[in-house]
């Protein structure tokens, strides 16, 4: 089923509108299925989810601890919770509009022209491009709090009020009070495919031994690398560490440890200026709620007539909001002393 909504023209059709208005819309309900059919970068890298409210709140709390022996005949001993951080992700509304012009229907005697079936394809096309270039941008914006999308602030930080890459972030708890773990590093990464090879090795073991917030270790596996899409020759590398049964340059036979350990993905719109890549656990996102897209409102889409230059327009409106609820999914590492400052070495 298509991802939009839509109303017809009010009042009376005119009569040279009128034959296009169902061909129209049945262009954009197909284009709209081919790109719900097709996923993206957004189904891959984010939870996403309906939402019937004007934001969504995430509430966080720890976990029970461990269970505790009890003599025979005795009660079990009452545990609770904490509550923890709260996250809450306003919707941003979009909107966009198409003209036909009346010039333009004149000469369509004999059916729409080429220009009129592209518009109404290239209009669904953008509604999508955007959902997928703010979840991406969201990600490229990672060590700042805000970000500015199409005139539209943005908020990036987590459910503790820091942006999503980090190197203190705080707990919550009284238990684990005035403790901080990091998700941004830096160190040699790329020097060569052993060096790749052996950074990834420990920046896993850092996603693994997240802790949540009672302080235990929740063994999360990372399996997702996201890569800048400007990076040429780290591509190339990171598609022959990852792919390689063998390590790679090595006389010696040795076992390659991260062999079939990863997916990659190359993040469209994320240029940077050195070698650095994320690295997130696809289970500890979908399980903690970290990176979240929300959908307010599907493309509601209404076509009218211009009275004033007898055009027609067409026009879209959707809401949805982004953010990101934790951070314990993933992390941040660059290859590059301008990040010291900011981030903890490896």
């Amino acid at each position: 089923m298509s991802n939009f909504i839509y109303s017809a023209m009010s009042g009376k059709n005119d009569p040279m509108f009128g034959k296009f208005e169902h061909p129209i819309k049945a262009l954009i309900e197909n284009e709209s299925n081919i790109c719900e059919k097709q996923k993206s970068i957004l189904d891959f890298l984010f939870n996403v989810e309906k939402s019937s409210r004007y934001a969504e709140t995430i509430m966080g709390e720890s976990d029970f601890d461990t269970f505790q022996s009890k003599q025979e005949g005795q009660g079990a001993e009452n545990d609770s919770v904490e509550p923890t951080f709260k996250k809450t992700i306003e919707h941003i509304e979009f909107a966009k509009e198409f003209t036909i012009t009346r010039k333009m229907a004149d000469d369509a005697k004999f059916g729409m022209g080429a220009d009129m079936k592209n518009k109404p394809k290239k209009f669904v096309r953008a509604y999508y491009k955007t959902r997928i270039k703010i979840a991406a941008q969201a990600l490229i914006n990672g060590t700042a709090k805000e970000m500015t999308f199409n005139k539209a602030k943005v908020d990036l930080t987590c459910a503790d009020e820091l942006a999503l890459f980090h190197k203190a972030h705080p707990y919550s708890t009284d238990k684990m009070k005035g403790k901080t773990q990091s998700n941004y590093y830096y160190g040699e990464l790329t020097g060569s495919a052993s060096t790749l090879e052996d950074a990834l090795g420990v920046l896993s073991n850092k996603v693994r031994n997240f802790k949540d917030e009672n302080g235990d270790v929740m063994e999360y596996v990372a399996d997702t690398l996201i890569i800048p899409c400007n990076r040429p020759k780290l591509e190339t590398l990171v598609k022959k560490v990852v792919g390689s049964e063998r390590t790679v340059g090595s006389a010696n036979n040795d076992i390659n440890t991260q062999y079939g350990n990863w997916n990659i993905v190359v993040l469209n719109g994320w240029e940077a200026d050195d070698d650095r890549f994320m690295v997130m656990s696809g289970d500890a996102n979908k399980n903690l709620l970290g990176n979240m897209f929300y959908n307010r409102v599907p493309l509601d889409i209404t076509s009218d007539i211009d009275k004033h230059t007898r055009n027609y327009f067409w026009n879209g409106y959707c809401r949805f909001g982004v953010g990101f609820n934790t951070w314990k999914h993933i992390l941040l590492a660059v290859n590059s002393k301008d990040a010291i400052s900011a981030a903890t070495s490896l």
